[in-house]
């Protein structure tokens, strides 16, 4: 079983490509293991289909050259904060063992971003409990829990706690994006239903934001993120 350093838990195929990409090529790049589990398979999605969104996926898998990628199968837009869906999270996390775990915003235009939120919340802490008995192909799960948990920002702003320099990945963020042609424009779907993401404009929204995060910090683009617990550094010069 591959152990991952980032594991990204999200709602939905497609919200890790626009929350936290760039941050995943760079760690890769760094020689760190990162991998992706999408809580659902977007199935409610005004545009296209899950098979398509799972056609989709594997394309930006590739794309980000992500360790793993999986789905975990909870019912898109009635997924909640309960024992079964928390022990299906629970499983996941102690199957990876990930020092950092991404999920989404705490709150969002998307209410399914926000569950997710709390949902990972909860069960990465009950996934360090040595007595919540868990199982993966037979055999008795180790308790885990990661250093820390990190919250992507969407749709509504938020104040970053930390913010990454993503701007040698931004053309390859950008194109991982891309790769659900189902959900972003594109002229090759005139008769689909046109929705909030899919407008010619939303792409530029999120480059928008990841100019103004990286206008803060001296860089051309960047991601931010923020967290429940205070962050440290060894040192001042980490802040370079």
């Amino acid at each position: 079983m591959i152990k991952l350093d980032i594991l990204v838990l999200s709602a939905h195929p497609d919200d890790a490509e626009l929350g936290c990409a760039g941050t995943l090529l760079k760690h890769i790049a760094l020689g760190k293991k990162a991998g992706i589990a999408d809580l659902t398979r977007g199935e409610l999605g005004t545009r296209g289909t899950a098979k398509i969104r799972e056609a989709e996926a594997a394309h930006s898998t590739k794309l980000l050259g992500l360790s793993v990628r999986e789905n975990i199968g909870l019912p898109d837009g009635f997924f909640e904060n309960t024992r079964d869906h928390q022990i299906k999270i629970i499983e996941v996390i102690r199957k990876y063992r990930p020092r950092i775990i991404i999920t989404n915003a705490y709150n969002d235009r998307h209410p399914d971003h926000g569950r997710a939120n709390d949902l990972v919340e909860t069960a990465t802490f009950l996934a360090g409990l040595r007595k919540i008995e868990t199982s993966f192909n037979g055999d008795l799960q180790k308790e885990w829990r990661p250093a820390h948990v990190l919250h992507f920002i969407q749709d509504n702003y938020i104040k970053p706690d930390i913010l990454i320099d993503v701007t040698p990945y931004w053309d390859i963020k950008i194109e991982s994006i891309r790769a659900f042609k189902s959900q972003f424009y594109n002229p090759d779907w005139p008769d689909e239903p046109q929705t909030y993401i899919s407008g010619s404009d939303f792409i530029q929204i999120i480059e928008s934001r990841a100019r103004e995060f990286g206008k803060s910090i001296g860089v051309k683009y960047a991601e931010g993120f923020t967290s429940s617990k205070i962050l440290g550094v060894d040192n001042l010069f980490y802040l370079l």
